[in-house]
C-alpha cells in the first residue's frame, strides 16, 4: 500500500476521507501538520493532507483542503504551491477521490472499492514473488494495469516491463518476434533480432490474449517458461533468459483447455499465481475513483478549470452496468467534457448507449430451383449462432465470444461477414 499522511484537523473537518482513503489502497497515519516529517519523505513520494490553514506546514507535494459554500474547485500544484481542492458537503464523495487520485502513485491502478482493495493486497503479496501470475477478466477490466502494478512492486523494476498483444501478432512471425530469429533463418531476415523475452531478460515480459496462440507455439512457450530458455529462429544453440511471465486472457483459460485450444500443461505452468478482475459493474465504489482518474488526466489544468461532475451525473455513472468497463466510462467521460452545456458534467451530459447491436437485414428467399449446399447450410448456421450469442449477451463482444467458444478475433471476422452480407 501507498502511505498518506493526513493531518488531525483534516479528520476532524471531514471524519469520511480516512475510510475512504484506506478503500482506495492506502495506508493512513494522522498526524500533527507541524510535526517533523521523515528525512527521506518527499523522496520516496510521502505526502500529506492538510487544511488551507495548515499551508505554513505544507510543501509542494501536499494537497490542501478547504470546505466551501459555493463550487468546488481544483486548483493544481505550480509555482511551488501545493495542490487546493475546495467543495462542500454536497461533492464530498467526488473530493475524496480526486485527494486520492492525486496522490496515488503512477504504478497504482484506482481502486475505491473495499474487494478491490483486498485484491491490490493480494496482488502486493505476489508481486514480490517471482511467480508466474494469470490475469483473466473481461474487457476493459485493467489487466495491463495489474500487470505494470505487479512490475512496480516487484523486484525487476531496473529492468523493462514489455507488454505484448498475442492476437495483434501475425501468425507468421510470432515465433520470430517472441523468440527471436537469426540473420538469414527466413525470407527477409536481413538482420538478427533478440525477441521479446530476450528485451525483457531481467524484466517482466506480459503476454496479453494469450489464448491467441496457435497450439505449436503454446509448446515453445512451455519450454521456455520450464528451462528458462529460449532457442531463436534459425539458432542451434537455446540462449538463456531470466524473465518473468505475467499473461492475461479475457476468456475462461480452463474452458479452453477443455474444448481442446490451449495446451493443459501450459496452463498449469502459467495458472501459478492466478487473479480474477471483476466486472466494473460488480465494483461500483470503484467507478468513482477510476472517473476522478480519468477526468484528471483528460483535462488540461494550465488552461481551463478543472471540471467536476455533479452528484446526479456521479449517481448516474454509478446506475450503469458498464458492459465495457472502464473503456466505455472513459469514453462516456470524454464526451461529456466535449459536449457539455455548463460548467460541471451533468447526467444530460453523459451519453450513456447501450451496446451496439447488429442490425441484422433479412434476405428475400428468391422462389428458384437453385439447389441447397450443405456447407452454406452451416454457414448460414454459424451466423445465425454468433447472432443469438450477441442478442443474450447485449451485444457484449467478449462475452459473446465465450458463450460461442472462439476468439474475439474470430467473432470480429464473422461480423465483419454478416455486414457484407447486410450491405449485399
Amino acid at each position: 500500500m501507498s502511505s498518506l499522511d493526513v493531518s488531525r484537523g483534516v479528520c476532524a473537518l471531514v471524519a469520511g476521507l480516512q475510510h475512504w482513503l484506506e478503500n482506495a489502497f492506502f495506508t493512513v497515519r494522522i498526524v500533527d501538520a507541524q510535526s517533523p516529517r521523515e528525512r527521506d519523505g518527499i523522496e520516496r513520494g510521502n505526502r500529506r493532507v492538510l487544511l488551507a490553514t495548515e499551508i505554513g506546514h505544507a510543501t509542494h507535494r501536499d494537497i490542501l483542503i478547504n470546505l466551501v459554500d459555493g463550487a468546488p474547485s481544483l486548483v493544481p500544484a505550480a509555482n511551488g504551491l501545493p495542490a487546493r481542492v475546495a467543495f462542500g458537503l454536497e461533492d464530498m464523495g467526488f473530493a475524496f477521490a480526486l485527494i486520492a487520485e492525486l496522490a496515488r502513485p503512477a504504478a497504482v491502478p484506482a481502486v475505491g472499492d473495499n474487494a478491490s482493495t483486498r485484491l491490490m493486497t493480494l496482488a502486493g503479496r505476489v508481486a514480490r514473488s517471482d511467480a508466474t501470475v494469470l490475469i483473466q477478466g473481461d474487457t476493459g477490466t485493467g489487466k495491463e494495469g495489474m500487470a505494470r502494478f505487479l512490475h512496480a512492486q516487484s523486484g525487476r523494476t531496473a529492468h523493462d516491463f514489455i507488454a505484448v498483444n498475442c492476437a495483434a501478432l501475425p501468425e507468421t512471425m510470432m515465433e520470430a518476434m517472441l523468440f527471436g530469429h537469426r540473420k538469414g533463418s527466413f525470407t527477409g531476415a536481413a538482420n538478427a533480432s533478440e525477441g521479446l523475452f530476450l528485451a525483457a531478460d531481467g524484466g517482466t515480459l506480459f503476454l496479453d490474449e494469450i489464448a491467441e496462440l496457435p497450439l505449436s507455439l503454446q509448446a515453445k512457450l512451455l519450454r521456455a517458461l520450464q528451462e528458462g530458455e529460449v532457442l531463436p529462429v534459425g539458432a542451434t544453440h537455446p540462449v538463456p533468459v531470466n524473465v518473468r511471465i505475467i499473461a492475461a486472457c479475457n476468456r475462461n483459460l480452463a474452458a479452453e483447455v477443455a474444448a481442446g485450444r490451449f495446451r493443459e500443461d501450459l496452463y498449469w505452468r502459467l495458472n501459478v499465481m492466478p487473479l480474477e478482475l471483476r466486472p466494473l459493474a460488480e465494483r461500483a465504489g470503484d467507478v468513482t475513483a477510476i472517473a476522478a482518474a480519468m477526468l484528471l488526466r483528460h483535462q488540461d489544468m494550465a488552461k481551463d478549470a478543472f471540471v467536476w461532475p455533479t452528484v446526479a451525473a456521479l449517481e448516474k455513472l454509478t446506475a450503469h452496468v458498464w458492459p465495457g468497463n472502464a473503456r466505455e466510462l472513459g469514453n462516456v467521460l470524454q464526451r461529456a467534457l466535449v459536449l457539455r452545456d455548463g460548467d460541471r458534467i451533468e447526467p444530460a451530459d453523459l451519453h450513456i448507449t447501450g451496446a451496439p447491436q447488429l442490425r441484422v437485414v433479412q434476405r428475400q428467399v428468391l422462389e428458384t430451383a437453385e439447389p441447397i449446399r450443405l456447407r452454406d447450410v452451416a454457414h448460414n448456421s454459424k451466423l445465425e449462432a454468433v447472432r443469438a450469442a450477441l442478442r443474450e449477451t447485449d451485444g457484449h463482444r467478449a462475452a459473446a465470444a465465450r458463450k460461442l467458444g472462439i476468439s474475439e478475433r474470430t467473432l470480429r471476422y464473422r461480423l465483419a461477414e454478416m455486414r457484407e452480407l447486410a450491405a449485399a
